[in-house]
Protein backbone atom coordinates (compact mmCIF):
# COMPACT_ATOMS: atom_id res chain seq x y z
CA UNK A 1 0.00 0.00 0.00
CA UNK A 2 1.31 3.29 -0.86
CA UNK A 3 0.63 6.04 1.76
CA UNK A 4 -1.32 8.90 0.60
CA UNK A 5 -2.29 10.66 3.48
CA UNK A 6 0.77 11.67 5.24
CA UNK A 7 -0.41 13.75 7.39
CA UNK A 8 -2.78 11.22 8.93
CA UNK A 9 -0.29 8.84 8.49
CA UNK A 10 2.41 11.31 10.68
CA UNK A 11 -0.29 12.28 13.40
CA UNK A 12 -1.44 8.95 14.34
CA UNK A 13 1.91 7.20 14.65
CA UNK A 14 3.32 10.06 16.70
CA UNK A 15 0.58 9.96 19.23
CA UNK A 16 0.60 5.84 19.40
CA UNK A 17 4.69 6.86 19.98
CA UNK A 18 3.71 9.08 23.15
CA UNK A 19 1.79 6.53 24.52
CA UNK A 20 4.49 4.43 24.65
CA UNK A 21 7.13 6.74 25.20
CA UNK A 22 5.38 8.62 28.47
CA UNK A 23 4.00 5.15 29.97
CA UNK A 24 7.02 5.13 32.49
CA UNK A 25 6.55 9.07 33.40
CA UNK A 26 2.80 8.64 34.09
CA UNK A 27 3.07 5.68 36.26
CA UNK A 28 4.34 7.81 38.23
CA UNK A 29 1.67 10.51 38.45
CA UNK A 30 -0.49 8.18 38.24
CA UNK A 31 -4.33 8.74 40.70
CA UNK A 32 -7.98 7.57 40.61
CA UNK A 33 -8.80 10.84 39.31
CA UNK A 34 -6.92 10.92 36.05
CA UNK A 35 -8.71 7.38 35.38
CA UNK A 36 -12.03 9.03 35.88
CA UNK A 37 -10.97 11.70 33.86
CA UNK A 38 -10.22 9.63 30.44
CA UNK A 39 -13.15 7.43 31.25
CA UNK A 40 -15.61 10.33 31.36
CA UNK A 41 -14.01 12.20 28.34
CA UNK A 42 -13.81 8.70 26.41
CA UNK A 43 -18.05 8.09 26.81
CA UNK A 44 -18.45 11.64 25.88
CA UNK A 45 -16.48 11.52 22.79
CA UNK A 46 -17.80 7.80 22.08
CA UNK A 47 -21.48 8.44 22.37
CA UNK A 48 -20.96 11.83 20.19
CA UNK A 49 -20.22 9.51 17.61
CA UNK A 50 -22.74 6.83 18.23
CA UNK A 51 -25.92 9.23 19.46
CA UNK A 52 -24.71 12.02 17.01
CA UNK A 53 -22.47 11.46 13.84
CA UNK A 54 -23.58 7.78 12.64
CA UNK A 55 -27.24 7.76 14.12
CA UNK A 56 -28.34 11.05 13.81
CA UNK A 57 -26.50 12.87 10.65
CA UNK A 58 -25.12 9.65 8.56
CA UNK A 59 -28.64 7.60 8.55
CA UNK A 60 -31.11 10.20 10.18
CA UNK A 61 -32.76 7.38 12.37
CA UNK A 62 -34.16 10.69 14.54
CA UNK A 63 -34.33 14.29 14.39
CA UNK A 64 -32.97 16.70 16.76
CA UNK A 65 -33.14 20.64 18.44
CA UNK A 66 -30.38 22.31 17.84
CA UNK A 67 -29.62 21.97 21.68
CA UNK A 68 -29.09 18.88 21.49
CA UNK A 69 -27.46 18.94 18.08
CA UNK A 70 -24.53 21.66 19.73
CA UNK A 71 -24.15 18.93 22.43
CA UNK A 72 -23.15 16.35 19.77
CA UNK A 73 -21.35 18.48 17.84
CA UNK A 74 -19.04 19.99 20.69
CA UNK A 75 -18.31 16.94 22.28
CA UNK A 76 -17.70 15.11 19.32
CA UNK A 77 -14.25 17.12 19.09
CA UNK A 78 -12.99 14.75 22.33
CA UNK A 79 -13.06 11.66 19.30
CA UNK A 80 -11.00 13.30 16.96
CA UNK A 81 -12.65 11.83 13.64
CA UNK A 82 -13.46 14.51 11.25
CA UNK A 83 -16.36 17.18 11.39
CA UNK A 84 -19.90 15.35 11.08
CA UNK A 85 -20.42 16.25 7.30
CA UNK A 86 -17.48 14.60 6.17
CA UNK A 87 -18.13 11.66 8.85
CA UNK A 88 -20.97 11.30 7.57
CA UNK A 89 -20.37 11.63 3.77
CA UNK A 90 -17.39 8.80 3.96
CA UNK A 91 -19.89 6.60 5.98
CA UNK A 92 -22.87 6.89 3.90
CA UNK A 93 -20.43 5.55 1.00
CA UNK A 94 -19.71 2.48 2.83
CA UNK A 95 -23.37 2.04 3.25
CA UNK A 96 -23.56 2.52 -0.40
CA UNK A 97 -20.61 0.07 -1.65
CA UNK A 98 -20.48 -2.33 1.19
CA UNK A 99 -17.80 -4.94 0.61
CA UNK A 100 -17.48 -3.55 -2.88
CA UNK A 101 -14.31 -2.05 -4.44
CA UNK A 102 -15.63 1.52 -3.57
CA UNK A 103 -15.94 0.70 0.07
CA UNK A 104 -13.90 2.69 2.16
CA UNK A 105 -12.98 0.69 4.39
CA UNK A 106 -13.62 -2.67 2.58
CA UNK A 107 -12.92 -6.10 4.83
CA UNK A 108 -11.82 -7.48 1.55
CA UNK A 109 -8.91 -5.36 1.73
CA UNK A 110 -7.67 -7.09 4.31
CA UNK A 111 -8.80 -6.94 8.46
CA UNK A 112 -5.68 -4.27 9.13
CA UNK A 113 -6.59 -1.95 5.76
CA UNK A 114 -10.33 -2.26 7.25
CA UNK A 115 -8.92 -1.42 11.05
CA UNK A 116 -6.24 1.57 10.40
CA UNK A 117 -4.39 1.02 6.85
CA UNK A 118 -7.28 2.48 4.99
CA UNK A 119 -7.23 6.13 6.96
CA UNK A 120 -3.40 6.67 5.27
CA UNK A 121 -4.56 5.05 1.76
CA UNK A 122 -7.97 6.53 1.16
CA UNK A 123 -8.52 10.09 -0.84
CA UNK A 124 -11.91 11.71 -0.48
CA UNK A 125 -13.70 12.57 -3.58
CA UNK A 126 -16.53 14.65 -2.05
CA UNK A 127 -19.65 13.93 -3.66
CA UNK A 128 -22.25 16.80 -2.30
CA UNK A 129 -25.68 14.74 -3.51
CA UNK A 130 -24.88 12.03 -0.41
CA UNK A 131 -25.38 14.68 2.36
CA UNK A 132 -27.72 17.34 0.74
CA UNK A 133 -29.95 17.14 3.99
CA UNK A 134 -26.40 17.95 6.04
CA UNK A 135 -25.51 21.43 3.65
CA UNK A 136 -28.74 22.39 4.49
CA UNK A 137 -27.79 22.08 8.38
CA UNK A 138 -26.24 25.48 9.72
CA UNK A 139 -25.16 23.27 12.45
CA UNK A 140 -23.36 21.07 10.58
CA UNK A 141 -21.78 23.43 8.10
CA UNK A 142 -20.48 25.87 10.75
CA UNK A 143 -18.68 22.90 12.92
CA UNK A 144 -17.52 21.55 9.33
CA UNK A 145 -16.03 25.40 8.38
CA UNK A 146 -14.30 25.56 12.09
CA UNK A 147 -13.23 22.26 12.79
CA UNK A 148 -10.32 22.84 13.95
CA UNK A 149 -11.15 25.39 15.96
CA UNK A 150 -13.23 23.12 17.99
CA UNK A 151 -10.88 20.19 18.71
CA UNK A 152 -8.24 22.99 19.74
CA UNK A 153 -10.92 24.62 21.85
CA UNK A 154 -12.49 21.55 23.53
CA UNK A 155 -9.35 19.82 23.84
CA UNK A 156 -7.37 22.63 25.48
CA UNK A 157 -10.22 22.71 27.81
CA UNK A 158 -10.17 19.75 28.65
CA UNK A 159 -6.61 19.80 29.35
CA UNK A 160 -6.89 22.35 31.81
CA UNK A 161 -9.80 21.30 33.47
CA UNK A 162 -7.42 17.64 33.84
CA UNK A 163 -4.37 19.64 35.12
CA UNK A 164 -6.37 21.09 37.61
CA UNK A 165 -8.23 18.28 38.62
CA UNK A 166 -5.03 15.84 39.06
CA UNK A 167 -2.37 18.37 39.59
CA UNK A 168 -0.47 16.92 36.51
CA UNK A 169 0.22 17.93 33.27
CA UNK A 170 1.43 14.77 32.30
CA UNK A 171 -1.79 12.83 33.78
CA UNK A 172 -4.12 15.16 32.08
CA UNK A 173 -2.43 14.73 28.62
CA UNK A 174 -1.78 11.18 28.79
CA UNK A 175 -5.34 9.91 30.16
CA UNK A 176 -7.42 12.74 29.29
CA UNK A 177 -6.05 12.93 25.57
CA UNK A 178 -3.83 10.36 24.44
CA UNK A 179 -5.64 7.48 26.22
CA UNK A 180 -8.82 8.40 25.26
CA UNK A 181 -8.57 9.65 21.87
CA UNK A 182 -6.56 6.37 20.95
CA UNK A 183 -9.52 4.04 22.93
CA UNK A 184 -12.02 6.20 20.66
CA UNK A 185 -10.26 5.70 17.28
CA UNK A 186 -9.37 2.01 17.66
CA UNK A 187 -13.03 1.36 18.76
CA UNK A 188 -13.97 3.11 16.24
CA UNK A 189 -12.05 0.94 13.84
CA UNK A 190 -12.61 -2.47 15.30
CA UNK A 191 -16.57 -1.59 13.86
CA UNK A 192 -15.00 -1.65 10.51
CA UNK A 193 -12.62 -4.61 11.12
CA UNK A 194 -13.55 -6.96 13.76
CA UNK A 195 -17.43 -5.85 13.35
CA UNK A 196 -16.89 -7.44 9.44
CA UNK A 197 -15.03 -10.40 10.73
CA UNK A 198 -15.92 -12.50 13.73
CA UNK A 199 -19.47 -12.37 15.11
CA UNK A 200 -22.97 -13.69 13.90
CA UNK A 201 -24.47 -13.08 10.47
CA UNK A 202 -28.28 -12.37 12.21
CA UNK A 203 -29.88 -10.56 9.99
CA UNK A 204 -28.28 -10.86 6.75
CA UNK A 205 -25.95 -13.49 6.03
CA UNK A 206 -25.26 -11.66 2.24
CA UNK A 207 -23.40 -8.99 4.02
CA UNK A 208 -19.79 -9.12 5.95
CA UNK A 209 -20.84 -7.62 8.66
CA UNK A 210 -21.62 -9.74 12.16
CA UNK A 211 -22.97 -8.85 14.88
CA UNK A 212 -20.13 -8.85 18.64
CA UNK A 213 -21.59 -8.21 21.90
CA UNK A 214 -18.09 -7.78 22.90
CA UNK A 215 -17.90 -4.90 20.76
CA UNK A 216 -21.63 -3.63 21.80
CA UNK A 217 -19.95 -3.00 25.32
CA UNK A 218 -16.60 -0.91 24.24
CA UNK A 219 -18.63 0.93 21.36
CA UNK A 220 -22.19 1.96 23.53
CA UNK A 221 -23.98 -1.08 20.87
CA UNK A 222 -22.28 -0.35 17.72
CA UNK A 223 -21.21 -3.80 17.86
CA UNK A 224 -24.79 -5.27 16.78
CA UNK A 225 -23.52 -4.25 13.36
CA UNK A 226 -25.36 -7.13 11.49
CA UNK A 227 -28.59 -5.86 12.01
CA UNK A 228 -27.80 -1.85 11.60
CA UNK A 229 -26.52 -3.45 7.83
CA UNK A 230 -29.73 -4.79 7.00
CA UNK A 231 -32.18 -1.98 8.98
CA UNK A 232 -29.84 0.79 8.81
CA UNK A 233 -32.18 3.57 9.14
CA UNK A 234 -33.51 1.90 12.77
CA UNK A 235 -32.39 4.44 15.92
CA UNK A 236 -31.24 1.15 17.64
CA UNK A 237 -28.56 -1.62 17.19
CA UNK A 238 -29.21 -3.97 19.31
CA UNK A 239 -33.07 -4.94 19.46
CA UNK A 240 -33.30 -7.52 22.27
CA UNK A 241 -34.47 -6.50 25.63
CA UNK A 242 -30.81 -7.91 26.70
CA UNK A 243 -28.75 -6.25 24.18
CA UNK A 244 -26.55 -3.39 25.22
CA UNK A 245 -26.58 -0.61 23.68
CA UNK A 246 -26.59 2.66 25.16
CA UNK A 247 -27.12 5.10 22.18
CA UNK A 248 -30.28 3.35 21.97
CA UNK A 249 -31.07 4.04 25.87
CA UNK A 250 -29.53 7.72 25.09
CA UNK A 251 -32.06 8.65 21.70
CA UNK A 252 -34.67 6.95 23.81
CA UNK A 253 -35.06 8.99 26.84
CA UNK A 254 -34.11 12.71 25.10
CA UNK A 255 -36.63 11.64 23.41
CA UNK A 256 -38.89 11.44 26.48
CA UNK A 257 -37.34 14.91 27.38
CA UNK A 258 -38.16 16.45 23.91
CA UNK A 259 -34.72 16.70 22.79
CA UNK A 260 -34.93 15.09 19.81
CA UNK A 261 -38.05 13.06 18.04
CA UNK A 262 -39.49 10.80 14.89
CA UNK A 263 -37.52 7.70 16.11
CA UNK A 264 -37.66 5.58 13.51
CA UNK A 265 -37.52 1.72 14.12
CA UNK A 266 -37.88 -1.56 12.23
CA UNK A 267 -41.47 -2.87 13.19
CA UNK A 268 -40.91 -6.78 14.49
CA UNK A 269 -42.68 -8.52 12.00
CA UNK A 270 -41.19 -6.43 9.07
CA UNK A 271 -37.74 -7.55 9.97
CA UNK A 272 -38.80 -11.30 10.06
CA UNK A 273 -40.46 -11.03 6.81
CA UNK A 274 -37.26 -9.71 5.44
CA UNK A 275 -34.98 -12.19 7.61
CA UNK A 276 -37.41 -14.90 5.55
CA UNK A 277 -37.55 -13.53 1.98
CA UNK A 278 -33.01 -13.08 2.46
CA UNK A 279 -33.18 -16.79 3.75
CA UNK A 280 -35.23 -18.21 1.55
CA UNK A 281 -33.23 -16.82 -1.54
CA UNK A 282 -29.88 -17.82 0.05
CA UNK A 283 -30.86 -21.08 0.46
CA UNK A 284 -32.53 -22.08 -2.47
CA UNK A 285 -29.59 -20.23 -4.55
CA UNK A 286 -27.45 -22.77 -2.73
CA UNK A 287 -29.82 -25.70 -2.88
CA UNK A 288 -30.21 -25.30 -6.43
CA UNK A 289 -26.91 -27.01 -7.09
CA UNK A 290 -28.10 -30.09 -4.99
CA UNK A 291 -29.71 -32.93 -7.34
CA UNK A 292 -30.53 -35.32 -4.13
CA UNK A 293 -34.07 -35.80 -3.22
CA UNK A 294 -33.70 -34.37 0.79
CA UNK A 295 -32.67 -30.81 -1.35
CA UNK A 296 -35.78 -31.06 -3.28
CA UNK A 297 -38.02 -31.78 -0.29
CA UNK A 298 -35.96 -29.13 1.48
CA UNK A 299 -36.47 -26.60 -1.24
CA UNK A 300 -40.84 -27.42 -1.51
CA UNK A 301 -40.67 -27.17 2.62
CA UNK A 302 -39.08 -23.70 2.40
CA UNK A 303 -41.08 -21.96 -0.39
CA UNK A 304 -44.12 -23.93 1.82
CA UNK A 305 -43.40 -21.90 4.73
CA UNK A 306 -42.16 -18.72 3.09
CA UNK A 307 -45.71 -18.84 1.38
CA UNK A 308 -47.54 -19.60 4.86
CA UNK A 309 -45.43 -16.86 7.03
CA UNK A 310 -45.84 -14.03 3.88
CA UNK A 311 -49.56 -14.61 3.76
CA UNK A 312 -50.12 -14.08 7.16
CA UNK A 313 -47.90 -11.24 8.30
CA UNK A 314 -49.54 -9.57 4.86
CA UNK A 315 -53.07 -10.44 6.49
CA UNK A 316 -52.26 -9.58 10.44
CA UNK A 317 -50.74 -5.85 8.91
CA UNK A 318 -54.49 -5.91 6.98
CA UNK A 319 -56.44 -6.01 10.01
CA UNK A 320 -54.21 -4.28 12.41
CA UNK A 321 -55.29 -0.82 9.85
CA UNK A 322 -58.87 -2.27 9.94
CA UNK A 323 -58.71 -2.13 13.81
CA UNK A 324 -57.94 1.54 13.23
CA UNK A 325 -61.45 2.19 11.55
CA UNK A 326 -63.52 -0.28 13.39
CA UNK A 327 -66.21 0.50 15.46
CA UNK A 328 -66.68 -0.87 18.85
CA UNK A 329 -68.32 -4.11 18.58
CA UNK A 330 -65.93 -4.48 14.81
CA UNK A 331 -63.19 -4.01 17.14
CA UNK A 332 -63.38 -6.68 20.11
CA UNK A 333 -63.87 -9.43 16.90
CA UNK A 334 -60.93 -7.85 15.39
CA UNK A 335 -58.79 -8.34 18.34
CA UNK A 336 -59.86 -11.57 18.70
CA UNK A 337 -58.43 -12.03 15.04
CA UNK A 338 -54.87 -10.11 15.76
CA UNK A 339 -54.63 -12.31 19.07
CA UNK A 340 -55.10 -15.70 16.82
CA UNK A 341 -53.28 -14.72 13.99
CA UNK A 342 -50.27 -13.36 15.89
CA UNK A 343 -50.15 -16.42 17.45
CA UNK A 344 -50.11 -18.68 14.47
CA UNK A 345 -47.47 -16.31 12.96
CA UNK A 346 -45.21 -17.18 15.85
CA UNK A 347 -45.64 -20.99 14.95
CA UNK A 348 -44.65 -20.51 11.34
CA UNK A 349 -41.73 -17.98 12.26
CA UNK A 350 -40.41 -20.98 15.00
CA UNK A 351 -40.85 -23.66 12.32
CA UNK A 352 -39.01 -21.69 9.85
CA UNK A 353 -36.17 -20.87 11.93
CA UNK A 354 -36.08 -24.89 13.11
CA UNK A 355 -36.04 -25.60 9.02
CA UNK A 356 -33.18 -23.08 8.32
CA UNK A 357 -31.10 -24.48 10.66
CA UNK A 358 -31.66 -27.60 9.43
CA UNK A 359 -30.36 -26.50 6.00
CA UNK A 360 -27.41 -24.98 7.75
CA UNK A 361 -26.03 -28.15 9.17
CA UNK A 362 -26.90 -30.35 6.59
CA UNK A 363 -25.69 -27.62 3.63
CA UNK A 364 -23.02 -25.07 5.44
CA UNK A 365 -24.86 -22.32 4.61
CA UNK A 366 -23.61 -20.34 7.75
CA UNK A 367 -24.85 -19.22 11.09
CA UNK A 368 -28.75 -18.29 10.89
CA UNK A 369 -31.14 -17.07 13.92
Amino acid sequence: MKIKNWDMFIFVVVYHLLLVILLPAFIQVFSWASFWLFLVTYILGGMAITVGYHRLYAHKAYTANPFFEWCVLITSALSFEMSALMWSHDHRIHHTHVDTEKDPYSIDKGFWYAHLLWLFDYKRKFEPNLVQDLLKNPRVVLQDKYYPHFLIGVNLAIFLFGWWLTGSALASFYMGFLARMAMVHHCTWFINSLCHTFGAKTFARELSAVDNALMAVLTFGEGYHNYHHAFAADYRNGVRWYHFDPTKWAIWTASKLGLVSNLRSMNTINVQKSLVQKDKKLILDHLSHEVDELATDFMRKLEEVADTFEKKSSMLVRKARELKQSSEQQSRLLKKEIKELRASLKTTWNEWVVLTRQATELYELGHVH
